[in-house]
């Protein structure tokens, strides 16, 4: 399996050798070696029945396959990135935060709920599951790791929410009081709230 690495913090580093990785499309700032780059395709090499999900649910990722032997550098808007280790697991991310896929990975689009009480509106994010490695993008800084505990439920902002990984379970809270206070925000202020044993990750600064 391809091997991912870090050069600093903003700078992510694959070394292939005759091996093919996933990375979203744009991310390659270097390269050296025999190393081609083609779009990995409808759903993002995960298939029509993934291509058609996005499609419907707007859940929108674009990848392309980086395929050959050499050392491949990536960098996104000069982001931190966070490299994590999935064994036959889920994690489940904000598509726009995915930056890297190695391994037997596969990705697909989840409905997580309905935004608030009165909106009725369908919201849905990206899980990546198999055993693999994935690099993940943060603005701001480097990910925050926050542990969830069935006695320690957390609410978080969504517009620094990144991923979340364990036994929780996700919901939307619809909450102006602190919304009003920090003055953000129009229109119908929600929280996401994660209740059970697991990881959230989030990003220093918001979307």
């Amino acid at each position: 399996m391809a091997q991912l690495r870090m050069q600093g913090h903003r700078v992510l580093v694959a070394d292939l050798a005759n091996e093919t990785i996933r990375a979203i499309t744009g991310s390659m700032v270097a390269y050296d070696g025999a190393v081609a780059f083609k779009n990995a395709g409808m759903g993002g090499g995960d298939g029509f029945k993934a291509a058609f999900k996005r499609k419907m649910t707007g859940e929108s990722i674009s990848l392309m396959e980086v395929t050959g032997s050499g050392t491949v550098y990536f960098a996104v808007d000069a982001q931190d990135i966070t490299i994590l280790e999935l064994t036959n697991d889920a994690l489940h991310v904000e598509a726009s935060q995915l930056l890297a896929l190695v391994g037997q990975l596969r990705t697909d689009v989840k409905f997580t709920g309905l935004r608030g009480a009165t909106s009725g509106q369908g919201l849905f994010t990206t899980t990546v599951t198999g055993t693999g490695t994935i690099a993940l993008l943060s603005a701001g800084g480097p990910i925050i790791a926050l542990e969830v505990a069935p006695q320690y439920p957390l609410v978080v902002d969504p517009d620094a929410f990144v991923a979340f990984h364990g036994q929780l379970n996700q919901t939307f809270v619809t909450d102006v009081t602190w919304r009003s206070a920090v003055g953000g925000g129009n229109g119908e202020a929600f929280s996401l709230r994660f209740d059970g044993q697991g990881i959230v990750y989030i990003q220093p600064e918001e979307r």
